[in-house]
């Protein structure tokens, strides 16, 4: 649902004058204020960094891909935690709710491949923008200042404490984001708030994250990146594959990154040295019958050329050394001496080039956040706290996370939508 400038007016003068604290001004935290404030409440929202919305003005590589344009089955399909609890946010406000909203707010929009939503500018700004004028078009009280708890008496929250000072409050919605891009304020602050006021929070792990490799080959082709390849993650006990994708993913100097890599790492809850390996097809538009007619016919083209002076045509320059290494063949062996077994060889390293994987990076080069507070412990119909009274929480807090895609923002929206409402009622 858009909200329209000529119903703010009139909405305000039928202010109900409930004070609501908004900790945290990022995606969830402005679009709770936004929602809060049109349903006539009196908002207040503590940032900790001087401007609103600082992580958010970085995503999607400073794009912003503020959602996906697909239905909620479709969408829940890939939240991998905790989908069921998202109905009724999803519901309330879709992605099609937060495209009206946007191009409400005067930012056009434009659809790309997967359904993933951009604005037509490409500048993150934008959105950025079109958040903070809506909150102060709803006269929301913006104030710096850094949370360090909540103030909560006999089950029920009455204000906060902000720079030493209590204030009070009739509901309290807590949006500070998971711990990703701490640089960015997410520094965990939602999980403590979340503990004192006697919730679970649950394991906190990077997700959507870079993967390390457990092999000099991706050093060797750093900054080679690919598209329209095949990736399957398998456990290398069973030979089981948890995550198969087609796209687009990048080598560097630890290991990889990019959509797939990223979408991936969502898939691996237990990742360590020898559990995993990712097998990267860099033909999949080619059975291993046409392939090998491929190799065939090059060999043909370069019949008295070195083996290493044979694969330009079909493997970028980086990907060829890497790939004879892993094929076995003498680079100096001329081609028309290569046997059929050797030829096996080579079409086996590029249908399935193997990197052993070895961790996750750092939490701090997340996207977003695996774990946070058990929203069994939420009202999903509400996103208020089935332990404290007017406590809301939004966003990444919350144990939900997705793959890439504008799934995560959606997530955050929808659910700071629920919570602003709520707490205004």
């Amino acid at each position: 649902m858009s909200i329209k400038s000529t119903d703010i007016d009139k909405n305000m003068s039928e202010m109900k004058n409930k004070r609501i604290c908004v900790v945290g001004g990022g995606a969830a935290g402005m679009m709770a204020a936004i929602h809060a404030a049109y349903q006539g409440a009196e908002v207040t929202i503590f940032e900790k960094n001087e401007k609103l919305g600082r992580k958010l003005g970085i995503t999607g590589k400073g794009r912003c891909n503020v959602t996906n344009d697909c239905p909620n089955n479709e969408f829940l399909q890939n939240v991998p935690t905790n989908p069921r609890f998202l109905y009724a946010a999803l519901n309330r406000f879709s992605t099609s709710d937060t495209m009206d909203f946007f191009e409400g707010c005067g930012v056009p929009l434009k659809v790309e491949r997967g359904r993933r939503v951009f604005p037509v500018s490409d500048k993150a700004s934008d959105i950025v923008r079109a958040l903070t004028n809506r909150c102060r078009e709803l006269y929301v009280d913006i104030r710096r200042g850094k949370v360090t708890s909540l103030v909560i008496n006999d089950g029920a929250v009455s204000g906060v404490v902000c720079n030493g000072q209590a204030e009070d409050f009739d509901a309290v919605i807590v949006c500070t984001g998971g711990r990703s891009y701490p640089g960015t304020g997410s520094d965990g602050d939602g999980y403590k708030f979340a503990s004192e006021a006697g919730h679970t929070v649950t394991e906190i792990t990077p997700s959507l994250v870079p993967i390390v490799a457990d092999t000099n080959l991706c050093a060797r082709m750093q900054g080679l990146s690919l598209k329209n390849v095949a990736l399957k993650i398998v456990r290398c006990d069973n030979g089981k594959s948890v995550y198969e994708d087609f796209g687009e993913m990048m080598f560097t100097h630890f290991g990889m990154t990019g959509p797939m890599i990223l979408s991936a790492s969502a898939h691996i809850h237990d990742i360590e040295k020898g559990k995993y390996e990712a097998q990267i097809d860099l033909k999949p538009a080619l059975d291993e019958s046409e392939l090998d007619a491929r190799i065939r016919a090059d060999f043909a083209k370069y019949n008295n050329k070195d083996f290493i002076n044979s694969l330009s045509d079909l493997l970028p320059l980086k990907a060829i050394e890497p790939i004879i290494d892993i094929s076995g063949i003498d680079p100096r062996k001329k081609v028309n001496s290569i046997t059929k077994e050797e030829r096996k060889k080579l079409l086996e390293a590029i249908k399935r080039m193997r990197i052993p994987l070895l961790r996750f990076r750092p939490i701090d080069e997340a996207i977003v956040t695996k774990g946070g507070v058990e929203v069994n412990e939420i009202n999903p119909k509400t996103m208020e706290s089935k332990i404290v009274s007017g406590l809301y929480f939004a966003g990444e807090v919350l144990d939900l996370d997705a793959y890439t895609g504008g799934f995560n923002l959606q997530i955050a929206f929808s659910t700071a939508v629920v919570a602003g409402e709520s707490a205004a009622e």
